[in-house]
């Protein structure tokens, strides 16, 4: 007989970014196309094309990312970005940073003399506001 221990869900789901990859893309690097990392991604060059990191996001004063689509974690903004912006926790714009496009997080945080041109949606992810809509037609 084997026996198998399991984890609750909810520690599942918990990432420790310092024990994650990090893949950085340096300054005076260009990369053209969509990059997914597996871990965290400091950006101090610049990337054309969707990003996706299954940790953190940093773009420093000196990294700029164009495209359509950014996920992280948690994404920090000294630079420049032009996307739509996904922080399934938190999104902070220094105050150096720039971000054109629409954003949702759970938290947003944009600090004194940072630009945001953008829409913004934070709180509680859509499908949790979906599950809070349904059980509330239930009940009625």
């Amino acid at each position: 007989m084997v026996f198998k221990t399991t984890k609750p869900a909810s520690e599942e789901k918990k990432v420790d970014s310092q024990n994650m990859a990090m893949t950085f893309v340096s300054k005076g690097s260009e990369v053209k196309g969509d990059i997914h990392a597996a871990g965290n991604l400091r950006v101090d060059g610049t990337i054309l094309g969707n990003v996706r990191a299954d940790g953190d996001l940093e773009v420093s004063t000196t990294g700029v990312v164009e495209g359509k689509e950014v996920r992280a974690r948690n994404i920090v903004i000294h630079g420049r970005v032009k996307a739509t912006l996904t922080a399934t926790e938190q999104l902070r714009i220094h105050s150096k940073g720039e971000v054109h496009g629409d954003v949702t997080s759970i938290s947003l945080d944009i600090e004194a003399g940072a630009s945001f041109v953008g829409y913004s949606h934070t709180g509680k992810t859509s499908a949790e506001i979906l599950a809070i809509d349904n059980t509330a037609k239930k009940e009625q």
